[in-house]
């Protein structure tokens, strides 16, 4: 089981950048697949990005996937000593304005699928 909590939202005009955090924790966090959706006002949540673990084996951690309207404008990275996983937002998009939640689940592939754990999201808003 893997606990998860966002920071770092918050309002920004477009064109800027915002960094969001997640702090997870658990006994086998290291192995676990974190990442971000996203929801929009009266929209489906999405998937954002995600950053794999080593699911126990070496070799498998560091693995990322972005969603094509975010590709080359955020960056997502994993802190294994501080157990953080940050989302770096820029040159961000009214319609990135969304609540933003940090995600895990045993490989990227299921991360991006149907995560089981979630956080409680931390709000974006991008101002035109």
């Amino acid at each position: 089981q893997v606990q998860l909590e966002e920071s770092g939202g918050g309002v920004v005009q477009a064109g800027g950048s915002l960094t969001l955090s997640c702090l997870a924790s658990g006994r086998t966090v290291t192995w676990y697949a974190v990442g971000w959706w996203r929801q929009a006002p009266g929209k489906a949540r999405e998937f954002v990005a995600g950053v794999s673990g080593n699911g126990g084996f070496a070799g498998h951690d560091g693995i990322t996937k972005y969603a094509d309207a975010v590709k080359g404008r955020f960056t997502i990275s994993r802190d294994h000593v501080r157990n953080t996983v940050t989302l770096e937002m820029k040159r961000t998009l009214p319609e990135d304005t969304a609540t933003y939640y940090c995600a895990a689940e045993q490989s990227i592939d299921a991360l991006r699928a149907r995560p089981v754990s979630w956080g409680k999201g931390t709000l974006v808003t991008v101002t035109s």
